[in-house]
C-alpha cells in the first residue's frame, strides 16, 4: 500500500520559515518523480516545486528564490524548505509521487502565514 505522509505545516509569521517532509512508503521512491502542490481555499490545487528522479528541480515562478525542494532516497523522503513565507503562501501542501501512469498523493499538511 502506497503512504504518503506530510509533515513540518503549522502557523507562522511573514518572513518566516517552515520545512516540509513527506515520507514515501510502498514505492521504489528514487524511480519517482516527487512534486510539492498547495490548495487555497476556494482555488484549484497549484504546481509548488517538482525534482525528478534524477535530481532535476522546477518551481513556480511565485516560489523561486524562496523555496527548495529536496530529496533523500535513502530516507524516501522529499522536503520543501520555504523561507521568506508569504500571507498568499497560506495553503494546504500536497506530497505527489508520479512514475508513468502511477500517480499518489498525501493527505496534505496546512501552512498558514500570518500578517
Amino acid at each position: 500500500q502506497v503512504q504518503l505522509v506530510e509533515s513540518g505545516g503549522g502557523l507562522v509569521q511573514a518572513g518566516g520559515s517552515l520545512r516540509l517532509s513527506c515520507a514515501a512508503s510502498g514505492i521504489i521512491f528514487r524511480l519517482y518523480d516527487m512534486g510539492w502542490y498547495r490548495q487555497a481555499p476556494g482555488q484549484q490545487r497549484e504546481l509548488v516545486a517538482t525534482i525528478t528522479s534524477r535530481g532535476s528541480q522546477n518551481g513556480a515562478d511565485s516560489v523561486k528564490g524562496r523555496f527548495t525542494i529536496s530529496r533523500d532516497n535513502a530516507k524516501n523522503t522529499v522536503y520543501l524548505q520555504m523561507n521568506s513565507l508569504k500571507p498568499e503562501d497560506t495553503a494546504v501542501y500536497f506530497c505527489n509521487a508520479r512514475l508513468g501512469a502511477r500517480n499518489h498523493w498525501g493527505q496534505g499538511t496546512q501552512v498558514t502565514v500570518s500578517s
